[in-house]
């Protein structure tokens, strides 16, 4: 009897508590690329909103898997990139401009090839209106020619954990260092108070 008595004056105790909704997001800032509405799906064949990636800091750029010329660099900047900002990296998103070709399979191996770590490193493709819609709001260009190469523009964008372009560097090649200081001064302003 006494177990039981004591059960009923712990829930009626945690009862409010258990019973609040979880605390809702803050809403999102008016100029957040988040606010865009696009499924995209990784190297591994997840499929999620672009607002999942809310939270956390990253590079973003765009590029196609079959391109040779300027996309290799472009990945490689990022990498560079994130290991110039020190012992902690920003996430590095890569979207594709070639859905048609770029599935999972496809930038999965590309991925391997190029030694991208899954722990850091997010390929993605999105459907033809998205892809669009994405470079739209990033501020990058592109067309497909009628051989089936892109002619786009080459450009890194720093996104804070909000969504909103911090930071934008068309250096490929080798690391900006003006970019780099934006992406250091972003991971640091992202860290939780307290943290080392």
């Amino acid at each position: 009897m006494k177990i039981l008595l004591a059960l009923c004056l712990l829930f009626f105790a945690l009862g409010p508590a258990w019973a609040a909704p979880p605390p809702a997001a803050a809403p999102l800032p008016t100029d957040s690329i988040y606010r865009l509405d696009i499924q995209l799906t990784d190297q591994d064949g997840h499929r999620w909103p672009l607002a999942a990636r809310r939270g956390q800091v990253q590079v973003v750029s765009m590029f196609y898997t079959s391109c040779t010329m300027v996309c290799p660099l472009i990945i490689q900047t990022m990498q560079a990139t994130a290991k110039a900002a020190g012992p902690v990296s920003p996430a590095l998103l890569a979207v594709s401009f070639d859905p048609q070709n770029d599935d999972p399979g496809v930038l999965h191996r590309y991925a391997q090839t190029h030694g991208l770590d899954a722990a850091h490193w997010t390929l993605a493709r999105a459907e033809p209106d998205d892809v669009r819609r994405l470079a739209a709001l990033l501020g990058i260009r592109y067309r497909r020619l009628p051989e089936g190469d892109f002619n786009h523009s080459s450009v890194l964008i720093l996104i804070d954990a909000n969504g909103r372009i911090l930071a934008r560097s068309t250096v490929i090649g080798h690391p900006d260092p003006a970019f780099v200081q934006a992406v250091r001064q972003a991971l640091a302003a992202a860290k939780p108070p307290g943290a080392a």
